[in-house]
């Protein structure tokens, strides 16, 4: 169970500073619930599928599983980690509309699928989990867009280190 929660915070802290980097352009209360909830939707139904998806692999694979699910989190951690140093983050689309809503969803929640896939192949309790992730990932997506204009890009790419530096030392917990 801490797992499962420690893993939804460091999710929801990509949310969170994605959020800042959006709100950057000037966000709206409508626009800050709409797209918080859908956050948190995407972050729920992402690990959910990975889960299942990650269950399924660890009953075919077994103990081998466990160490590609370690290893997949050890290295989501340092693209996670990698891309807040060193890369750069475009919005191709307008997340203030619908569909770049949706796709904004989508693309801040990828990461908690493979991270699912993770937890599935540790048989982790699937309801509790998916509901951490979906809090934490709309609550950090919310607070990420009110904050964003007081705090500029403060927090930024330092938050996403600390969260794929947690990933990192998760994923070496199971390799080892």
């Amino acid at each position: 169970m801490i797992t499962s929660i420690v893993l939804a915070i460091v999710m929801g802290i990509d949310a969170f500073t994605l959020g800042m980097g959006v709100a950057f352009k000037g966000v709206r209360l409508k626009w800050v619930l709409a797209l918080s909830f859908t956050v948190g939707l995407f972050h729920t139904l992402m690990p959910l599928a990975g889960m299942i998806a990650g269950h399924y692999i660890g009953a075919i694979l077994g103990q081998a599983a466990v160490y590609a699910g370690g290893s997949v989190m050890l290295l989501l951690g340092a693209h996670m980690s990698y891309h807040a140093l060193w890369g750069e983050r475009d919005y191709v689309m307008n997340p203030f509309s619908i569909w770049g809503m949706i796709v904004f969803a989508i693309g801040v929640s990828l990461d908690s699928f493979s991270v699912g896939i993770s937890l599935g192949l540790f048989a982790q309790h699937v309801a509790m989990t998916v509901i951490f992730f979906g809090i934490a990932g709309g609550f950090a997506a919310c607070l990420g867009l009110l904050l964003g204009r007081h705090l500029a890009g403060w927090m930024g790419k330092y938050g996403e280190v600390v969260g794929g530096a947690v990933l990192i030392a998760w994923g070496l917990k199971f390799i080892l």
